[in-house]
């Protein structure tokens, strides 16, 4: 026997009894002198006594009743379940002496989909309502950010602790690691944003297959995110960008980190490169040996998982019960554990399995401090308002102005609008619903001045066999100016609010997007004057189901007309823009999608010089 010594770490990592106040614990190692007779039966009688009506006394206000097991329901996120799984178990089996009311604490651990869990907290989702553990341990504080700034989860109490942490990492294949390091040069968040930057098609993204992870999803997915958006930020980068990337990431983003791995492996003339964190790629190489795929850290520093340990418990029995589980999941057996499961301890130290055999590097990574709740709301906001479907009328002005030269490009004002009409739809998603007109006067019949050329539909659906994409991009490219047609733009614009409203679609961003050199309506015939117009569109806006106009005006030098086309942008939370080279039109169409993020509550009307 060891005396007077104690210990608090037993081989479960946790000694649940702590001596009461006021009351001296007997020493295990001495032994009781017996007394004779009735003497001793009083002495041993009484001290019974005492301690019942004692530890009855600690026993009210919902406590354990005495001599009672409390279960502890924990919930944690998949991969780090079975670390702390195998921490319960032990802690289970610890000696159980009396404490506080004389119950022991029994731990059971399930996994749940930090999402999902979010979701049933929010009551929000297919998983809402669903959520009644003592304990939540999801891989990042980002799920608690964003609850607590909700108003659902505004009562989500602080995190008791980290059980655990994990670098958001670069992954690829190891036999393509050279090849990226040829067309990025070190690893970096700032040369991922370069390769998925769609307003730069013709970069480095020709060689490289970005697979990120779900940001709504996936918390690794959003710390990449937020790092990379923090990246752009900090370089001088403007919104349009940051909406370029976002765009671009939206369409080759993945549910899961299986099924990232799984598309990773997949054959492709592009080298792939994907998120995931630290701990992820060691499970995937440790279940797939010899290691194939290797984390790349990003030279700028990274947010990391921190797996936070949230008290969700009502009762105060299980309150004090989660307590001592958490403070177990502080000792040094469960930081072992932790571990032993490919994860960094809170203070980012690894151990053994942190290594190059398995695809990583034991050094700890530089660390980014995750944003702010707002920040992390705006941003996540901004995804899902890029991933919503657009649906898109072009009208494109065939009149005689747009015959004359171009500024800044050897070509016609038709051909330079023509031109980037068919890069601009390299920015949308086949998913995206697009369409044109072309318009001029007296196109269809006298007095009717618009024609359509493709009807509104999928870009991937297909006309006569071929895509509508393809079909577009075809029609721009042969699209001539009308050598004596004029400019009946407010007629044109009517018809079209007019069919956009009748076909309005609530799940996506309903504009119409006009391709003109800028003179403003200008038809001999008469129709709709520019007051007429304006008071139309400023009539039948509606916020509820808002329909914006983007105006694209090249070569647009009359002040009147700027005045004008400025009137019809605001009229409908949209915007005009007057780029004076080729060089300023691929801008345009990024700027156009990013007025997602602020649609319907757009200021609208913005000039763009």
């Amino acid at each position: 026997m060891g005396g007077r010594h104690r210990t608090d770490e037993l081989e479960g990592g946790y000694n649940p009894y702590h001596e009461p106040s006021g009351r001296r614990r007997a020493s295990r190692g001495k032994v009781l002198v017996p007394l004779a007779g009735a003497v001793a039966l009083a002495v041993l009688l009484g001290v019974a006594a005492y301690v019942i009506m004692s530890r009855d006394k600690t026993c009210a206000d919902g406590q354990a009743a005495a001599g009672k097991t409390t279960s502890l329901r924990v919930v944690a996120s998949p991969d780090i379940e079975p670390a702390i799984a195998k921490i319960a178990a032990s802690y289970n089996k610890s000696p159980k002496t009396p404490a506080d009311c004389g119950g022991g604490v029994a731990v059971t651990v399930s996994d749940a989909d930090p999402a999902d869990v979010a979701n049933s907290i929010a009551n929000s989702g297919a998983t809402s309502g669903k959520f009644d553990a003592d304990v939540w341990i999801p891989d990042s504080s980002l799920w608690v950010s964003k609850l607590r700034a909700s108003s659902k989860g505004e009562g989500v109490p602080a995190p008791a602790g980290s059980v655990a942490r994990s670098p958001v990492v670069l992954a690829a294949p190891k036999p393509v690691v050279e090849k990226l390091k040829n067309a990025f040069g070190e690893p970096s968040w700032s040369g991922l944003m370069s390769a998925a930057n769609a307003a730069t098609p013709d970069g480095i993204g020709r060689n490289v297959r970005i697979l990120p992870l779900d940001p709504t999803l996936n918390a690794a997915g959003l710390g990449a995110i937020l790092a990379g958006a923090g990246v752009l930020k900090a370089a001088g980068s403007g919104e349009d960008q940051l909406v370029g990337v976002l765009r671009q990431l939206s369409e080759s983003a993945v549910s899961s980190p299986a099924n990232m791995f799984a598309t990773m492996a997949k054959h492709s003339a592009r080298a792939p490169i994907g998120i995931a964190s630290e701990q992820g790629v060691w499970s995937f190489n440790t279940k797939n040996k010899p290691s194939s795929v290797v984390a790349l850290y990003p030279a700028e520093g990274t947010i990391s998982l921190d797996y936070p340990v949230v008290v969700t418990a009502k009762e105060q029995a299980a309150r004090d019960a989660a307590e001592k589980f958490a403070a177990a999941l502080e000792s040094a057996s469960a930081k072992k554990t932790i571990r032993e499961y490919g994860f960094r301890t809170p203070d980012g130290k690894g151990g053994g399995e942190i290594s190059q055999a398995n695809g990583l590097n034991p050094a700890t990574p530089r660390n980014i401090k995750i944003p702010d709740a707002a920040s992390v709301a705006k941003l996540s906001q901004a995804w899902s308002r890029l991933k919503l479907g657009g649906r898109l009328l072009a009208l494109m002005d065939i009149s005689g102005t747009m015959a004359l030269p171009a500024v800044g490009a050897p070509v016609t004002r038709m051909q330079l609008i023509g031109q980037t009409a068919i890069e601009g739809l390299k920015l949308f998603p086949d998913k995206t619903e697009a369409g044109t007109w072309i318009f001029s006067t007296n196109l269809n019949g006298k007095g009717v001045d618009y024609r359509e050329a493709v009807p509104v539909g999928p870009l991937s659906a297909k006309i006569n066999g071929v895509t509508r994409r393809d079909v577009l991009i075809q029609s721009f490219a042969r699209m001539k100016a009308k050598a004596t047609g004029d400019t009946g733009l407010n007629d044109t614009l009517a018809a079209a609010y007019d069919k956009m409203k009748a076909e309005y679609e609530a799940d996506k961003i309903n504009t119409i997007l006009v391709f003109t050199d800028g003179v403003g309506n200008d038809d001999p015939e008469g129709g709709i004057s520019n007051s007429e117009i304006l008071k139309k569109l400023r009539a039948e806006f509606d916020e509820t189901q808002p329909i914006s106009i983007i105006i694209v005006a090249l070569g647009a030098n009359d002040a009147a007309g700027r005045k004008q086309m400025q009137a019809i942008a605001q009229a409908t939370q949209g915007q005009a823009f007057f780029p004076r080279n080729a060089l300023e039109i691929r801008k345009v169409f990024l700027e156009g999608i990013s007025r997602r993020l602020c649609a319907p509550n757009c200021n609208g009307g913005g000039q763009q010089q």
